[in-house]
């Protein structure tokens, strides 16, 4: 039986309000990606002491511990060892450190910086191919896979609207070709949607079982040649097709890792809160 849960930050930055409105509305797995002003990777010893009480006062339990690490570096610009690189080793390591104190061995990563078009033929691959690209992605990432097996954790790498590995696809791709029993994909089928992949079955197949490590759900409209996105509540945008026969096939097979709800909505007269309680009888529905 799936596990359900929240991002935070997505009902609130003030993370005993989001606690008590998850408790609430009966979500049991808290994803702590910002909490009052900072993210997560940045708190303090006593804003960590704190986050762990509060956790445990509500009796939640934290799914995930999903820092932006890796997030928007361009591959061609970065080096292992430079200092921007070595800055986010850093807050991985503290990532690591703050999954371990809350219990959990997940801890999300991010794929660099898009490039849009990674592998070509009969040509392309000389004239709009990024050439090298897909090679350093996997040159930079042997180094958090290392200390993943060093803490005995667990790297669940987001599939992300502007990141390296937008798809279900390449996250399969980049787990055989790294070869590493400590990556995960973090699916967000919605995310996958600006890569021009149908979540089902095309990215359910390409991820399931051995590759899916988390789920996020949202909903949104994408229009890809007008470079916008607008986010909506859950089931009122293009995840409409894919929302029941994907929640159908992970009852089917028994998938029983978390799926949080990514609340990135906000109504034009409200605010995350609210767009939280729009989208969470759908996600419950579904899900549960």
């Amino acid at each position: 039986m799936a596990k359900l849960g929240v991002i935070t930050n997505g009902i609130s930055n003030e993370f005993e309000h989001a606690l008590e409105v998850m408790v609430e509305t009966g979500l049991e797995y808290a994803e702590l990606q910002f909490l009052w002003d900072k993210e997560v990777g940045d708190l303090t010893d006593d804003e960590m002491a704190r986050a762990q009480s509060l956790v445990e006062a509500y009796k939640v339990k934290v799914s995930c511990i999903s820092r932006h690490n890796f997030a928007g570096m361009l591959v061609g610009d970065t080096t292992v060892g430079d200092a921007n690189y070595t800055r986010h080793m850093e807050g991985l390591q503290r990532s690591i450190e703050m999954a371990k104190a809350f219990g959990t061995r997940l801890v999300r990563i991010m794929s660099f910086r898009r490039e849009m078009i990674l592998f070509g033929r009969n040509g392309a691959e000389k004239w709009v191919a990024s050439k090298g690209a897909w090679d350093q992605l996997l040159a930079l990432l042997e180094a958090p896979l290392q200390l993943a097996e060093d803490e005995d954790v667990v790297l669940a790498l987001e599939t992300g609207n502007n990141a390296m590995v937008p798809s279900a696809y390449l996250g399969r791709k980049l787990i055989d070709d790294l070869g590493s029993s400590r990556l995960k994909i973090m699916w967000d089928p919605c995310n996958s949607l600006y890569a021009n992949e149908p979540t089902y079955p095309d990215g359910y197949e390409a991820l399931m079982p051995d590759y899916l490590g988390h789920i996020h759900i949202k909903d949104a409209r994408v229009d890809m040649p007008k470079a916008t996105v607008e986010f909506c509540e859950l089931g009122a945008g293009d995840m409409v097709p894919y929302l029941e026969p994907l929640a159908a096939r992970l009852e089917q097979d028994g998938y029983d890792g978390v799926i949080s709800l990514e609340s990135v909505y906000r109504p034009d007269d409200g605010d995350f809160e609210a767009g939280y309680r729009a989208s969470l009888p759908a996600f419950k529905q579904l899900f549960a």
